[in-house]
């Protein structure tokens, strides 16, 4: 039996691809609507055309959210604009910014870093292990100075969402 030399698939946000259509249904919404009313009032032209177009592509990358993939030592982020990519096994800062909206802040050895919004993780366990995996061994390294103490939160709050899922599942809860 030969073993394989590929790379495992790279765990990422389930959730995303909805997400994403809903951020198109919403924009064409938007852009259909509004030609349909200018048109109708009998002040569209071309130029409001391209404007309404142009609002519809903003509002789309507003509603875009960020796609986020992890795999064996490293976490990425994808905006619209954008690729940041943080080195999960060699992170030397982790914080943690907001209640309402919070916001993930990472940096690595590299000097690299990445901000994402940390339900993707209570929402995508997988995601959370690969990152998990990677801070532990950034522990063991010596290389996370600050944060531990964030993940440990983050950690125990999907536990808790996990639990309540399974019991949700089950019927019990």
């Amino acid at each position: 039996m030969r073993h394989s030399t590929l790379p495992p698939d790279p765990a990422g946000d389930r959730h995303w691809r909805g997400d994403a259509r809903l951020a198109t249904g919403c924009a064409l919404g938007f852009l259909v609507m509004t030609l349909v009313v200018d048109g109708e009032a009998g002040t569209l032209t071309l130029t409001r055309a391209l404007l309404w177009f142009a609002l519809s592509v903003a509002l789309f990358a507003v509603l875009l959210p960020h796609r986020v993939t992890a795999g064996p030592g490293w976490l990425t982020v994808d905006s619209p604009l954008l690729r940041r990519t943080v080195h999960t096994d060699a992170l030397t800062v982790v914080r943690q910014y907001g209640d309402v909206s919070a916001r993930l802040f990472l940096r690595d050895t590299y000097g690299q870093w990445l901000e994402m919004d940390p339900r993707v993780l209570v929402a995508n366990p997988l995601l959370w292990h690969e990152l998990d995996t990677g801070m532990r061994r950034s522990m063991e390294r010596g290389t996370l100075r600050q944060g531990t103490d964030v993940l440990r939160q983050l950690g125990q709050l999907i536990d808790d969402e996990t639990a309540r899922s399974v019991l949700r599942a089950s019927g019990i809860a």
